[in-house]
């Protein structure tokens, strides 16, 4: 949510379109930036009025409470005070997000917004909720769980944006939005330790090198140990070691041109994830499930790994008072080897070694208008060309060797455009579209192994080398009212896309029809909200319905086939397909609110109705007996918060957090063991900041230690039945110096 400004609404209308205000030149803007970061400062820590939180959700500044979609945003300090790690804790702090660490890794993401989403994380299968690192997006969920350090801001946009960002956001973007480039000389060090052995740094610097070329450099280094351990070899599973940094260099040789370039980094070098056995496995007689959630028995390397590498730039060109151009020019890329103990038994029951690779080129162009007045728009060309591939090993029984490898290739161009008309001083409309062409090529050599050395094939389950094309016109028409000076009324009607592809797992001898390419995916959005202000900027109440329409629905499916003909299901097989048609309708709430200098007090609340309308499974409409992943029925968050001034410009704060997720189902399998019931969570922390340049912190997560899943595993052919679960409670101290 938003500390210095909590949004929301009820819903009417059709939503905004897209904007962009009046050119700020880029000199200016350095010349500005001395006078404004106390002023900044002040709205950080909540000091000024509520609504003062700047967001680009429709790649233009404007306020929160300006922008009509429903959208979150989270400055420095709002991050700091509900101790927000990586974007995965924001899980709590947004109405109808469910986001989290995918199966064995504690980077690689499953994301899902108002139930859209995608969990297998498996190349040629894309996510269903765009991430993006400073307008870049970044195409493979490995890696994507981003750590929060040095961070301007983020933003999480609800329902899809296609007119705009496009590419796979049918279900919504997170967007992360680094600090900006400082002209006078900043910095800042923070040391953190807590329980489990949690030792982590966070550094900045940044400032000015000359008159023009403005930097900043930021690194952390998270460590932890396991939350649990191998209990044959002694080695921690669900630990931490990850590095990350980042640099960028700012180049203002004018007063209307400017060069931004941008590095990052990360290297996750923790240990695999610890799954907890839910159930007896068939083909290990006798041996029992753990008592520990975390602990495991795994006869897998205790390997988990991850390397992500990224570099842009961008170029801004004020051609005039009311046109700029702006070109955004990146390139990523990233390396995994994990190790999935299915089974979490040294038996070699499951085991599946994974190596992911993938790179990606992408360019924008940006032509932005505003004549001052009556009328702002955007339009641009988008690029995309990316290679996704890798080998994923099975062993199954130590008797069935297979092997799943490939690469996929997306060669995707897309031209949008989208225009605000203010047809009074009150009322405004906008319209938008983007049209999206983009090939899928596989290339799939599944085989089968003699022995574990994978050096000598005896069978093929799968070769094929396939393209398909898809093409898409993704529309958006929005309107928003403004009842008074606090009190906004929006609507709008969109159209989500999503590229379909390839079953990179498929079994084409034996299932023909699983080589075939699934469909595109689309979501057809109402959305009506309003965003409001009341008692002079201290409360603020933000509201938003929405009605998706939803077909082609991909799924991820583990199931099995006959493999000898005898009628009986007995090997294991990942298929993949579209389900049909379904339906989501909810109500999204948010709050913030602050009774007196001394108070503050935040939250959520979102309800969430989803149903399959058409399911096809063996010529059979299943509908009614399915059900949609990741989506609960109702999901919530307050935090109350007490601050008080302290000598010399210090502050004291004290914040208690509470937030309740309704039961849900992780796995298209709907297996009841693996459901999550419905639970809470309770979080804590105090701030103390003792001047301008120090603070010290306690906090406290998940305090009543709960026991809940994220996700899991129910593969009855393979005798499998698992559970991922969420963190443990955890408390850590933490002392941050800044200039």
């Amino acid at each position: 949510m938003k500390r210095s400004h909590l949004s929301i609404a009820i819903a009417f209308g059709l939503a905004v379109g897209l904007a962009h205000t009046a050119p700020v030149r880029a000199q200016d803007a350095n010349d500005d930036a001395a006078a404004a970061a106390e002023k900044k400062k002040a709205e950080e820590k909540g000091v000024t009025a509520l609504g003062a939180v700047s967001v680009t959700a429709r790649k233009r500044e404007e306020t929160l409470q300006e922008v009509p979609i429903a959208v979150s945003a989270f400055t420095p300090y709002e991050l700091e005070r509900l101790n927000v790690n990586d974007i995965g804790d924001l899980d709590a702090q947004v109405p109808n997000l469910t986001i989290y660490a995918a199966r064995g890794s504690n980077t690689t993401v499953t994301a899902y917004i108002r139930g859209i989403g995608q969990a297998d994380p498996l190349w040629g299968v894309d996510p269903g909720v765009g991430i993006y690192l400073d307008d870049v997006y970044i195409a493979r969920p490995q890696g994507a769980l981003l750590d929060v350090f040095d961070v301007g801001r983020i933003e999480v946009l609800r329902g899809p944006q296609g007119t705009l960002y496009g590419k796979n956001t049918i279900g919504g973007a997170i967007k992360y939005v680094s600090r900006d480039l400082p002209r006078e000389l900043e910095g800042s060090a923070s040391v953190t330790i807590g329980n489990y052995n949690e030792r982590d740094f966070k550094g900045s610097i940044g400032g000015a090198l000359n008159d023009t070329v403005l930097f900043r450099a930021a690194v952390a280094s998270m460590n932890r140990d396991g939350f649990g351990e191998n209990i044959v070899t002694g080695e921690d599973v669900s630990d931490k070691d990850t590095q990350a940094a980042r640099l960028q260099v700012g180049i203002f040789p004018s007063d209307s041109f400017s060069l931004r370039f941008s590095v990052d980094g990360l290297s996750d070098d923790s240990g695999v994830r610890g799954a907890k056995m839910l159930g007896p496995n068939y083909a290990a007689p006798g041996v029992e499930p753990l008592d520990d959630r975390y602990d495991v028995r795994n006869g897998m390397p205790n390997v988990n790994y991850t390397d992500m590498q990224g570099a842009s730039m961008t170029a801004e060109w004020f051609l005039n008072d009311m046109w700029s151009f702006k070109a955004i020019s990146a390139w990523r890329e990233s390396d995994t080897e994990t190790n999935i103990d299915f089974d979490t038994l040294q038996n070699p029951i499951a085991d599946v070694k994974a190596f992911y690779n993938d790179k990606q080129l992408s360019q924008e162009f940006q032509f932005n208008y505003d004549n001052g007045s009556d009328s702002r728009g955007v339009m641009g060309l988008y690029w995309f060309d990316g290679e996704a591939g890798g080998q994923v090993l099975n062993n199954f029984f130590n008797a069935l060797f297979g092997d799943t490898q490939g690469q996929v290739d997306t060669r995707s161009i897309a031209a949008y455009g989208d225009w605000t008309w203010d047809m009074s001083e009150q009322f405004s409309i906008s319209a938008g579209a983007r049209y999206t062409r983009e090939k899928k090529s596989a290339d799939v050599l599944n085989r089968g192994y003699s022995d574990g050395t994978y050096s000598t094939p005896i069978s093929i389950a799968a070769d094929f080398d396939d393209s398909i094309t898809f093409t898409n016109l993704s529309p958006r028409l929005s309107m928003d009212y403004h009842v008074s000076d606090s009190v906004m009324l929006y609507g709008s009607l969109s159209r989500g896309f999503k590229s379909g592809g390839f079953n990179i797992r498929a079994q084409s001898v034996a299932v023909p029809r699983s080589k075939e390419p699934f469909e595109d995916e689309q979501v057809d959005s109402l959305e009506l909200g309003s965003k409001m202000t009341f008692l002079e900027e201290r409360l603020f109440l933000n509201a938003a319905v929405f009605y998706n329409k939803y077909k082609d629905i991909q799924l991820s499916v583990f199931t099995a086939y006959d493999s000898n003909n005898d009628g009986i299901d007995d090997a294991f097989f990942g298929d993949f397909t579209n389900a049909g048609k379904g339906t989501a309708t909810g109500l999204e709430l948010e709050w913030q609110f602050r009774p007196s200098e001394h108070w503050l007090i935040n939250g959520n609340a979102a309800w969430l109705d989803t149903k399959y309308d058409e399911f096809i499974s063996s010529g059979v409409n299943v509908a009614d007996s399915q059900k949609f992943t990741n989506a609960p029925d109702f999901s919530g968050a307050l935090n109350v918060e007490y601050r008080t001034p302290m000598g010399d410009g210090g502050e004291f704060s004290a914040r208690v957090g509470y937030s309740y997720q309704s039961e849900v189902y992780p796995t298209t399998d709907l297996s009841e063991d693996i459901k999550q019931p419905g639970y809470g969570l309770v979080n804590a922390g105090i701030i103390w900041r003792t001047n301008e340049n120090w603070s010290f912190s306690l906090q406290g997560t998940n305090l009543a230690n709960k026991e809940y899943r994220t996700t899991g595993y129910n593969i009855p052919v393979l005798g499998i039945l698992t559970g991922f679960y969420g963190a443990p409670r955890q408390y850590t101290l933490t002392a941050r110096y800044e200039f």
